[in-house]
């Protein structure tokens, strides 16, 4: 019996990791200054909002302390804060408490 006649298949290579997804989110984040907790592999947290990223890292911009370049093989996972608690840029807080409320009519 020869073996020629039987089809050949070919071996499927796994799907890639890369989805588009992380820098989709990634880019939110950053359009957005949404504050993130950023959760590291050796255990530490910081806080801030992403100011730049790319494939390699993440900038990291916090008030009142240094910015951070962060290497994501680094981190353990990036978490939004909370909205009630979460801090908007000084120039956005210091826009919105200059403009009067319609309230106060």
């Amino acid at each position: 019996m020869s073996s020629t006649n039987k089809p050949r298949r070919r071996q499927k290579n796994p799907p890639s990791g890369e989805t588009g997804q992380e820098a989709l989110y990634l880019r939110y984040l950053s359009e957005k200054q949404i504050a993130v907790s950023v959760k590291m592999s050796g255990g530490e947290t910081v806080s801030g909002w992403i100011e730049y990223f790319d494939d390699r890292m993440i900038r990291l911009t916090r008030e009142g302390k240094p910015n951070l370049f962060i290497y994501k093989q680094q981190i353990r996972t990036i978490s939004e804060q909370s909205r009630r608690g979460a801090r908007r840029r000084p120039s956005e807080a210091a826009e919105s408490e200059a403009t009067p409320s319609s309230d106060a009519q």
